[in-house]
C-alpha cells in the first residue's frame, strides 16, 4: 500500500522555515525552492515503505516516531493506518526529543505511542530528561 503523506500545521511551518533559512544564506530563491522540493522528495519517498525511516528510539524503545535526514535537517513522522503523518522538522543540532514532547503538549501517558509509555513506566523510568539518542 502506498501511503499519503500529510504534513501537521506545526511541520507546514518548520517547513517554511527551512526555506526562509535556506533563502537567507543562499541569498536566492532559486536554491531555497530547490532544497526544500528535495527535502519533500525524500520525505515522500517513505510513501511506499514508510516504516523504512529511521526509527527513533528512547532508552532502548521505539518511540513510534520515524525520521528522514536531509542536510542539516531532520523530519520526524509517524505512521498512521492509511497516511504518514509528519510532526516536525528541525535542525539536526536542536533538542529533538523535548520538541517532540513539547510537540505532542501531552502528559507522558498520553503521547503517540502508548506501548512505548508502558515499557517505560514498568522499567521505573519516565520522559523528563531528554537526551539525544
Amino acid at each position: 500500500m502506498i501511503c499519503k503523506i500529510r504534513y501537521t500545521p506545526e511541520a507546514q511551518r518548520d517547513m517554511d522555515a527551512v526555506w526562509d533559512g535556506v533563502l537567507e544564506a543562499s541569498d536566492d530563491y532559486n536554491t531555497a525552492d530547490r532544497y526544500a522540493e528535495e527535502f519533500s522528495d525524500e520525505i515522500a519517498k517513505k510513501k511506499e515503505y514508510p516504516h523504512s525511516g529511521i526509527p527513533l528510539e528512547y532508552n532502548g524503545l521505539f518511540t513510534g516516531y520515524y525520521s528522514v535526514i536531509y542536510k542539516a535537517y531532520r523530519a520526524f513522522y509517524r505512521v498512521r493506518d492509511e497516511y504518514i503523518e509528519v510532526l516536525r522538522i528541525v535542525l539536526i543540532k536542536q533538542d529533538y526529543m523535548k520538541i517532540l514532547i513539547d510537540h505532542a503538549g501531552q502528559s507522558v501517558s498520553e503521547t503517540p505511542d502508548s506501548t512505548f509509555h508502558e515499557e517505560l513506566k514498568a522499567r521505573g523510568e519516565e520522559l523528563g530528561v531528554y537526551t539525544k539518542v
